[in-house]
């Protein structure tokens, strides 16, 4: 799939915003702690994106009721949706330079259409060493789910059905969608909103 850009000005995926929240202490801490670590600025991103996968846990595997928003929420409580996490690896990267935005998928929410739909959100990485944009996923591996940094071939969360009116959105955004913001806004039990509240379209 070939992914355009919302904007032509990079300064739009490098901003800060109430979302991606960068200048917060503990995100600038965990970003210095990942960039120390690392050998340039690719091993940067895959220790971030393998940070935000493998450490914060995503809700509903861990069947908590917690809602968190914010980057620095998500960081603090170490937990979140893919809404939430991929504000994370925004944040965690957008504060070394690295232009980030949001992608999305249109999913079944259960294994079949009956489920009904849901939103996913992940990120798309600019990387100067292939001088393109990569979408990563960050959401967390399971059962069945395999997602990896892989720069030659895409490996997300969920591969695209077409045959259950599933869908890949094309659009690299700048900043998250407000359907899914509003969502995390307005429910206070996750599980809840996980199963009735997540939005079915853009």
């Amino acid at each position: 799939m070939i992914l355009t850009c919302e904007s032509n000005f990079w300064d739009d995926y490098l901003a800060e915003s109430d979302e991606v929240d960068y200048r917060h202490d503990s995100i600038q801490e965990i970003a210095t702690e990942l960039f120390a670590a690392s050998t340039d600025e690719n091993d940067y991103v895959k220790r971030a994106f393998e940070f935000v996968r493998d450490e914060i846990s995503h809700s509903w595997d861990i069947q908590s009721t917690r809602i968190t928003r914010k980057a620095s929420e998500v960081l603090l409580y170490k937990e979140g949706i893919c809404y939430a996490k991929s504000n994370l690896l925004c944040a965690i990267l957008r504060t070394k330079g690295i232009p980030v935005g949001f992608c999305y998928q249109r999913l079944t929410i259960g294994d079949t259409p009956d489920t009904g739909y849901c939103i996913h959100a992940m990120n798309a990485v600019f990387f100067k060493s292939h001088g393109a944009w990569k979408r990563l996923d960050a959401r967390g591996n399971k059962a069945g789910i395999e997602a990896e940094f892989n720069l030659d071939e895409e490996r997300l969360a969920f591969p695209v059905r077409q045959e259950y009116m599933e869908a890949d959105y094309p659009v690299i955004y700048m900043d998250p969608n407000p359907n899914t913001m509003n969502t995390l806004k307005q429910h206070t039990d996750c599980l809840t909103m996980y199963l009735h509240g997540l939005p079915t379209h853009l």
